[in-house]
């Protein structure tokens, strides 16, 4: 099967195969996906804005009229050379597929098709066509890992001749690795910030990483699980004072109930205490938030967080039938929440 692990895409990457005319990356991860796919144009010596070596089509495009791909494959070169046909926001079109399924038992000469999808099922339409073919190639992009992530800021640490304490990588990688571009982009940022110095630290980090209502979305998520109501009004409140978006809040929250209601119940399950699932946690829980955490899970038991899920969900709908109430409406179920917690933690 023509198709590579995620772990060796990279290596692929570092030099052109024309075994493998017909190239797929494909994944959850839309920055990765861009990412490698400018490195496999590099590899072809192909200019971009070439528009006579360079043909760009898009997925829907190539749907709805299914020879225009087959076309551009065969036509030859006007000068000569190599050409390359670019297909954009492939997903689960069957005329594509079939397309590349025709294409790829006889490649046309001096033509590399390189096509960018997203997630795509094992097996299935346009990945079972180039896995299962002799001449095309598919590679995976999926979001960073541990290993992926320190890799790329230790490349961007080099570039910019910096150093980083372990506490700031800790942070950094607790908040990177969700997007291959954002990740760099963000990273970037932090290393400007700390231009001149030899080391960043975690107050670096704290002030200029990842979006900053984030930061305070967990601080309001944070307070109400475990009961602190003068916290949560006052960071609630600031959030909203600037702007940001009071649903964004709350999928933060529904987000850190299922989280929580996964340790509480492996802790119901298999009798740990909760320094326990927390240092067992999967993801790991930033060393910051661990006292926090176990707080959380002394107030909240596998039936209230789902209980507190519900209400939620609930809130989500009544939020988005009431538009112009929204914001009282995600307040006054947070709060009362918050209070649930508080009162949980005098029993």
């Amino acid at each position: 099967m023509s198709q590579k692990k995620a772990h060796e895409v990279e290596s692929f990457l570092k030099r052109l195969d024309r075994s493998y005319p017909i190239v797929l990356i494909y994944g959850p991860d839309k920055g990765m996906v861009s990412e490698r796919a400018e490195r496999f144009i590099e590899l072809t010596g192909l200019a971009k804005d070439d528009p006579f070596a360079v043909i760009r089509l898009d997925g829907d495009a190539i749907q709805a009229e299914p020879g225009r791909l087959a076309d551009e494959a065969n036509t030859i070169s006007m000068f000569g050379g190599d050409r390359l046909i670019w297909v954009r926001n492939a997903q689960g079109q069957k005329a594509l597929a079939d397309v590349v399924a025709t294409l790829a038992k006889d490649p046309p000469p001096d033509t590399f098709i390189l096509i960018e999808a997203g997630d795509l099922k094992k097996g299935a339409g346009l990945r079972g066509v180039v896995e299962q073919s002799a001449s095309a190639m598919a590679l995976p992009c999926y979001s960073d890992d541990a290993r992926g992530i320190d890799a790329t800021i230790d490349e961007m640490l080099t570039r910019y001749r910096l150093q980083i304490t372990l506490d700031a990588r800790t942070l950094l990688k607790e908040s990177l690795g969700g997007d291959r571009l954002a990740t760099r982009a963000e990273l970037e940022k932090i290393c400007l910030y700390a231009h001149g110095r030899e080391r960043i630290g975690v107050e670096d980090v704290r002030d200029i990483i990842g979006d900053a209502s984030a930061v305070s979305f967990d601080t309001i998520i944070d307070a109400m699980l475990v009961g602190n109501i003068g916290d949560f009004t006052r960071t609630f409140d600031k959030v909203i004072n600037v702007g940001s978006s009071s649903f964004m809040i709350l999928s933060a929250a529904i987000r850190q109930f299922q989280a929580l209601q996964t340790l509480r119940y492996g802790m119901e399950v298999g009798g740990a205490n909760a320094a326990s699932a927390v240092a067992g946690a999967r993801p790991p829980i930033f060393f910051a938030r661990k006292k926090l955490v176990e707080t959380a899970l002394q107030r909240w038991t596998t039936a209230s967080c789902g209980r507190a899920l519900q209400r939620l969900q609930k809130t989500v709908l009544e939020s988005r039938r009431n538009a112009a109430l929204a914001i009282p409406i995600i307040r006054q179920t947070m709060i009362a929440l918050t209070a649930e917690a508080a009162r949980a933690g005098r029993r």
